[in-house]
C-alpha cells in the first residue's frame, strides 16, 4: 500500500487515470442500482402489505414475486427480446457507441441514459481524484460520489430517497470522522442533528401554514448525512446552495417548458449537487459568500 501511495504521489495523472475508469466501471454498476432498487423496495412493500394487512391486500395483486430480482438477479437483457447482455456488450460507454445506441439483436433502442450515467460518474471520479488527496478522504469521497448520482437519478425517477442509501451514508459519515477526516467526531455527531433537524422544522412549519408537504423525509436524512460528513457548519451552506441550484434548474425546466408550474419537484437532486460541491470546493464557497455578502 505504501509503495502503490508512492507511485501515485509521482505520478499523479496515473491515480486520475485509474480512479476516471473505476468511475466508469461504477457508473455501469449505478445504472442497475437506479432502475432496481426502486423495483425492490416496491415488492417489499407488497409483500410486507400481504404479510400485514392479507385481509385488505389482494393476493393477485400484491402477492409475492415469485422471480428472483436483486442488484444481481436477473442478468441484464433487452426489455424486447430478452437477449442477454454479454460482457463485451457492457463495457461502459464504449459498448453503446459501437452499438449505436441499439440491441446487437433486435436493435431495439439503448436509452443514452445510460452511457451518460457511466460518464458521469467517471468525470465526477476524476474532479474527485484531483482535488480530494489520496488516502481514506479519497476513498469516502468517492463513495460519497457515487451514492449521489444514484441518489439524485433515482429521486429524478420516483420522487424517493431510498433509506437503504442515505442511512448508511449518515453512518459512514460518523465513522469516517472518528478518525477526523473532515471534521470532528463531536462536530460530525451535531452536524448529523442539526441537518436532519433543520429540514425537519422546515417541513412542519410549511405543513402547518399550508396543509401540504413540502419534502420528504428523505431530503432530512441526506442533509443529516451530509451533516455527518462535514459538520454542523456546512449546513447553512448546502442549504444555499441547494436552493440556488433548485431555482437555477427549475425557472429554466419551466423557460423550457420541460416542467409545469404546480407539479412536484425532488429536492434530492439540489441537496446532492449542493454537498458535492461543498465536498469539492466548500472551503472556497463559504469564503466567497463571506467575502461578497457579509462582509
Amino acid at each position: 500500500m505504501q509503495d502503490l501511495a508512492l507511485l501515485f504521489q509521482l505520478t499523479p495523472w496515473l491515480l486520475w487515470l485509474s480512479v476516471a475508469l473505476l468511475g466508469l466501471l461504477v457508473g455501469s454498476f449505478l445504472n442497475v442500482v437506479i432502475y432496481r432498487l426502486p423495483i425492490m423496495m416496491e415488492r417489499e412493500w407488497k409483500q410486507e402489505c400481504t404479510v400485514y394487512f392479507s385481509d385488505k391486500c389482494k393476493t393477485a395483486e400484491t402477492g409475492p414475486e415469485t422471480t428472483k430480482f436483486n442488484l444481481l438477479l436477473p442478468r441484464s437483457a433487452c426489455p424486447k427480446c430478452d437477449h442477454q447482455i454479454t460482457a463485451l456488450e457492457n463495457i461502459p460507454v464504449i459498448s453503446w457507441l459501437v452499438l449505436r445506441g441499439k440491441c446487437s439483436n433486435c436493435a431495439n433502442p439503448i436509452s443514452a441514459r445510460y452511457p451518460s450515467i457511466e460518464l458521469l460518474t467517471g468525470l465526477l471520479s476524476l474532479v474527485v481524484a484531483v482535488y480530494i488527496p489520496y488516502g481514506i478522504q479519497l476513498a469516502g469521497a468517492l463513495i460519497l460520489t457515487w451514492t449521489l448520482v444514484a441518489l439524485t437519478f433515482i429521486d429524478i425517477d420516483k420522487m424517493l430517497l431510498p433509506d437503504q442509501m442515505t442511512l448508511p451514508l449518515l453512518w459512514l459519515g460518523l465513522f469516517i470522522n472518528v478518525n477526523y477526516a473532515w471534521v470532528t467526531p463531536s462536530d460530525a455527531i451535531i452536524g448529523a442533528i442539526v441537518g436532519y433537524l433543520s429540514l425537519w422544522s422546515v417541513y412542519w412549519g410549511f405543513k402547518l401554514l399550508t396543509g401540504k408537504e413540502g419534502m420528504g423525509y428523505g431530503d432530512f436524512k441526506l442533509l443529516a448525512a451530509f451533516g455527518a460528513w462535514f459538520g454542523w457548519q456546512s449546513i447553512l451552506a448546502i442549504v444555499l446552495l441547494s436552493s440556488f441550484a433548485g431555482a437555477i434548474i427549475g425557472i429554466t425546466q419551466i423557460a423550457l417548458k420541460k416542467h409545469t408550474q404546480g407539479n412536484p419537484i425532488p429536492f434530492g437532486p439540489y441537496l446532492a449537487i449542493a454537498g458535492w460541491l461543498y465536498l469539492i470546493w466548500g472551503d472556497q464557497l463559504v469564503d466567497f459568500y463571506l467575502v461578497n455578502f457579509v462582509y
